[in-house]
């Protein structure tokens, strides 16, 4: 028996689909005497299934709209608020007479806006699975120990915060900081859902899953993971909420109690790391929360997650080749540097960064360029560095994630890059950490060819 369906152009240029059937007719001994064909026209049928596509891809696209719409204004909303308290603190500390303890308090809760703000970017960065990252092999089970103290003060002291390690627990490849987001987001979403006092428990396990038992589950994916799960004995979710709680900006707490970026924030990170998620929640008996991800193949043992140091050394007057296309940033960084002991040579973009280092005759051990740059990127300019400097080291920065020096959202391991906005302690704690290490990566290669 054959069956094709052929796609034909009559003589008036009209385009007509048929189906060809064809089979064979056989004698009483099973040999093949003759065959019959039929041509079916089957226009109709497929014209329609071409018009429900393209219905679909309309209501999927009108879908998108519809959630970029809310992302945006929920953006504008959260920004708006947080750049209102930036603004009215700076003028008020410009035009009044303030005390040296105001002018102090007024900085302060400029600070704190910038921070929420900050988080609020990587939050969306998160969600739309654009977050630079960097894993490393973790014990997830040291990294939550790690976070237990800041989430017993994030949930308060009516809830009992509840942490059950699994033995023997595999390893993972996660960048550190994802797991604070997640854990952080969890605990907050389980936190406002028990009204009074109530019970958070953490729980990490392995687990393995066949295809037998993934064609049973749906949202199951074969496979051995790290199981990291957040459950709550809160007030629970009926199936219509828990279709719509990844989604941006939904939320069902009052206005101004919540971004509805927590959960959306948790379900791209779980997806940038190429795992899945479970919610299991029923109105009255609480909510769990399971994340599975992929165990770590390799052998490697697992890096350590770092602390940034309360106070980095400083620097030595080292000279720092400081690139940056906006003026604002561009004084700003290098103030930053010189109250941390280095020395700078300013340039305002690449062109002029090449310019001056042509014309400085001293070592320049470091580059700190931003990455996206109107004329090369951060790293063109260095590649076009380094052959007159091979041994200069790198830092990259930028306020777009780093996806010019990235593969897929995740650096290389001998990329060293800092997101803006950053302090000044974390940038003298990398910058500190990029000196004080061997040599780089270039020059190593160079010294093995000889050159």
């Amino acid at each position: 028996m054959f069956n094709n369906e052929k796609r034909y152009v009559r003589k008036d240029g009209s385009v007509v689909w048929v189906r060809l059937s064809a089979s064979f007719i056989r004698d009483e001994s099973g040999r093949p005497v003759r065959s019959v064909a039929v041509c079916e026209d089957i226009t109709e049928r497929k014209n329609a299934e071409e018009e429900r596509e393209q219905l679909q891809e309309q209501l999927l696209q009108a879908q998108k709209m519809e959630s970029i719409g809310r992302l945006a204004g929920g953006v504008a909303h959260d920004f708006n608020n947080m750049l209102s308290v930036i603004l009215g603190h700076a003028e008020l500390a410009l035009e009044s007479d303030f005390s040296r303890g105001e002018v102090v308090h007024a900085l302060e809760q400029m600070r704190e806006a910038a921070l929420r703000a900050s988080d609020l970017t990587r939050q969306l960065l998160a969600f739309a699975r654009k977050q630079t990252i960097k894993p490393q092999v973790l014990d997830l089970n040291e990294a939550v120990g790690k976070m237990l103290k800041m989430l017993e003060r994030m949930i308060g002291e009516d809830i009992d915060l509840a942490w059950r390690q699994g033995r023997g627990l595999w390893k993972v490849e996660l960048d550190p900081s994802q797991v604070d987001q997640l854990l952080a987001n969890l605990c907050v979403n389980a936190r406002d859902a028990i009204a009074d006092t109530g019970k958070v428990t953490i729980e990490t396990d392995n687990a393995v899953f066949d295809e037998a038992y993934c064609k049973d589950h749906v949202g199951f994916i074969p496979g051995e993971y790290v199981l990291l799960a957040v459950s709550d004995n809160g007030c629970g979710m009926d199936k219509e909420t828990q279709s719509k709680i990844f989604e941006p900006f939904f939320t069902t707490k009052g206005v101004g109690q919540g971004t509805g970026l927590g959960l959306a924030t948790v379900y791209g990170i779980v997806k940038q790391n190429n795992g899945f998620i479970n919610v299991y929640s029923e109105p009255g008996k609480g909510t769990t929360f399971r994340i599975y991800l992929h165990r770590y193949a390799g052998t490697c043992e697992a890096a350590p997650v770092e602390e940034a140091a309360a106070c980095p050394p400083k620097g030595r007057g080292e000279m720092i080749l400081a690139v940056e296309d906006d003026p604002a940033l561009l004084e700003l960084t290098v103030s930053m540097l010189t109250a941390e002991g280095y020395g700078v040579l300013p340039a305002l973009g690449p062109q002029e960064a090449l310019r001056v280092a042509e014309g400085y005759e001293g070592e320049i051990p470091l580059l700190m360029t931003d990455v996206v740059m109107p004329e090369m990127n951060g790293r063109e300019l260095e590649a076009r560095l380094r052959v007159s400097r091979p041994s200069i080291r790198s830092l990259f920065t930028s306020g777009y994630t780093a996806n010019v020096i990235a593969h897929h959202g995740v650096l290389d391991a001998a990329v060293q890059f800092i997101p803006k906005p950053f302090s000044r302690k974390e940038l003298s704690a990398v910058i500190r950490s990029i000196l004080d290490s061997g040599p780089s990566a270039a020059a190593e290669r160079r010294i093995e060819r000889g050159g």
